[in-house]
């Protein structure tokens, strides 16, 4: 009932009516965000932090392009705003998005269509209480169903992998020498071509051991980086590749069986195999790392954390999660490492080289005059610093 209040806000047209502002990754409209505005976000189930943020400037509607819940995991966020009197609609979708611009007037009717001026931008699915509430008692018993799978899988994974976890059974000696030394492991990850450019400082200053996974191997070679280990299938990796030289391992069935070594034959490389229950060749690398005393290991294009078991997503196997548990604090993500060598240029900066170059400037006039002029070498400095002074006055008369 309180959602229903909302409408008939002009006598004119029926529904609710405000100014969007682009509240998504692609907009700036949280800073502008106002009381009474309509906020578009991008957020499939949506967090009570992102959910609090919106409240905070008390928007009168929320439009998601994507699901407020999915039904993944069971998320407080539409509760929240529901609880305030937002008025929400989702599943607009990205085609509508385009067409609701920031800054410009818009009216949501009760059936959830979206009117910029005299044009339909979109249709969405009304938000009721009850049926947030009902995808949120769903998403409850799909997480404790999907839990008890995972968990389940993960025991099962430590009986037949707790040789290798504890004791480093089956990890092949590389020849590469790693102890002590930093590790990069970049995995085929959407990113992973941007994280590497971003690593480019640390790569320069500390030389780490370089592993490409599958075909990520492949892109550090068009990078310029010749990498030290490839660990994967070689049927996705290029000849280039496997031929320059880095060791090859190829994760291989626990009877020893390794898909494309056909392949590595044809080619005449060498290659040991890792045997293992894991078909995830970022997993071997990572345990390759570990065992041979890496002492940090950074790894792009594999990002993972809690929320992606929640989730289901397909990396988020017990394996990945065993694997990142075994390194511990010496396992980092690309990002951080990155976010440690970038520093900002604002306009501090831009001044201070631009007051760089002009005492470089002054002092290269100096030099030259005083070396060049018609008395001794510091009558002519004084008779430059003097001229210098004068015109600097000059200036701010």
């Amino acid at each position: 009932m309180g959602a229903m209040s909302l409408f008939s806000r002009t006598a004119d047209l029926p529904g609710l009516q405000g100014t969007l502002r682009d509240c998504t990754t692609a907009g700036r409209g949280y800073s502008r965000l106002r009381a009474g505005d309509i906020a578009v976000i991008n957020t499939p189930d949506i967090s009570r932090q992102d959910a609090q943020r919106l409240l905070e400037s008390k928007p009168a509607a929320v439009l998601n392009l994507s699901q407020f819940s999915t039904g993944a995991v069971p998320n407080f966020g539409p509760h929240m705003l529901l609880d305030a009197g937002v008025l929400l609609v989702e599943s607009i979708g990205a085609e509508a998005g385009t067409a609701l611009k920031n800054g410009k007037k818009a009216r949501i009717t009760e059936e959830g269509e979206i009117h910029v001026g005299e044009k339909l931008a979109g249709t969405g699915r009304v938000l009721t209480p009850q049926a947030v509430e009902a995808t949120f008692t769903d998403a409850q018993q799909s997480l404790v169903d999907r839990m008890e799978a995972f968990f389940g899988n993960t025991i099962q994974f430590i009986h037949s992998e707790g040789p290798l976890l504890i004791d480093g059974l089956g990890i092949p000696d590389t020849g590469t020498e790693i102890r002590d030394r930093k590790v990069l492991v970049v995995s085929p990850g959407a990113e992973h071509r941007n994280e590497v450019k971003l690593l480019r400082n640390f790569i320069r200053e500390y030389s780490p051991v370089i592993v490409g996974v599958d075909s990520a191997a492949d892109t550090l070679l068009e990078l310029g980086y010749k990498p030290d280990l490839i660990v994967g299938n070689p049927a996705g990796i290029g000849a280039d590749t496997l031929r320059s030289g880095a060791r090859v391992v190829l994760p291989a069935d626990p009877d020893g069986h390794a898909a494309g070594l056909e392949r590595i034959q044809d080619l005449g490389v060498g290659a040991m195999t890792f045997p293992a229950a894991t078909d995830s060749a970022t997993d071997l690398a990572l345990l390759l790392a570990d065992y041979h005393g890496a002492e940090l290991v950074v790894l792009a294009g594999s990002p993972f954390d809690l929320n992606d078991v929640f989730a289901d997503e397909a990396g988020a196997t017990p394996a990945a999660l065993l694997t990142r548990s075994k390194l511990g604090p010496r396992l980092v993500d690309a990002n951080a490492i990155a976010g440690l060598y970038h520093v900002s240029g604002g306009r501090s900066m831009a001044w201070l080289w631009a007051l760089l170059g002009v005492l470089v400037g002054l002092a290269a006039i100096v030099l030259v005059v005083g070396l060049t002029g018609p008395s001794s070498f510091t009558d002519n400095l004084v008779d430059t610093w003097n001229s210098i002074a004068l015109t600097f006055q000059g200036w701010f008369r």
